[in-house]
């Protein structure tokens, strides 16, 4: 096209037109231009997360086991008085994984309730006893098992001290928790409520005690204890 003299060319169109805005007057952004923006942030973010070494599941935490669906309780069992040669007793059982007390009732012989060895005896068999039908459905279970006696304290024991057919240090942990606990809230006890044990050898005495902390992890070792001062001689 042919121009005449004193006509200009017209300017060119600005290349940086629709390069976004950079300043007033500009034109919006492009939804292309919005979408990469925000896929760039998300992407920041998840990347500043890992580097702080928070987890991004949604998965939850494990809080631990579930709780145990085992009653470990005898409600509802009906109770009768004992008779005149029946005595109530409380022995210890296993019910999930701790100690938990169960009520029995034994027969005794007339005059002997009083005797501490007989009374240890009579706990100790319903140790080894397997537990009732309904003691099982409720979750109890022995583990003292095998033959185990007991016997009169020998010359020079601790007083209150019984001496077991078996080491108690030969017993399964739990077992021997088992032993002391019942036998702890017995006569068999020793005044000081210490249950003093030893084995048919030449071993030394000791003394157990039954705690909160035996009855909720049996499976530990047992805490013993200072003996009483020692029976005089017969």
């Amino acid at each position: 096209m042919i121009r005449g003299r004193g006509q200009q060319r017209p300017p060119a169109a600005d290349a940086t037109a629709d390069a976004g805005p950079a300043g007033p007057g500009r034109g919006a952004p492009r939804p292309r231009a919005r979408r990469a923006a925000a896929a760039l942030a998300a992407a920041v973010a998840l990347a500043a997360a890992a580097g702080c070494g928070i987890r991004t599941t949604a998965v939850p935490v494990d809080a631990g086991p579930a709780p145990s669906r085992v009653p470990c309780t005898l409600a509802g069992k009906e109770t009768t008085a004992p008779a005149p040669q029946q005595m109530p007793v409380r022995v210890y059982l296993v019910c999930a994984s701790a100690l938990k007390a169960v009520e029995r009732t034994v027969t005794v012989s007339e005059g002997r309730t009083g005797d501490r060895v007989r009374t240890a005896g009579i706990l100790l068999g319903e140790l080894l006893e397997q537990p009732s039908a309904t003691e099982r459905e409720a979750g109890f279970a022995s583990l003292v098992r095998g033959a185990l006696t007991v016997s009169a304290p020998r010359d020079g024991d601790p007083a209150g001290t019984l001496r077991l057919s078996r080491r108690p240090e030969d017993l399964a942990a739990a077992a021997l928790a088992q032993v002391v606990c019942t036998l702890a809230e017995s006569p068999a006890a020793a005044e000081s409520g210490t249950v003093v044990l030893a084995g048919p050898g030449d071993d030394a005495p000791r003394g157990y005690r039954c705690t909160d902390s035996v009855r909720q992890r049996p499976d530990t070792a047992l805490p013993t204890t200072a003996l009483p001062a020692p029976a005089p001689a017969s």
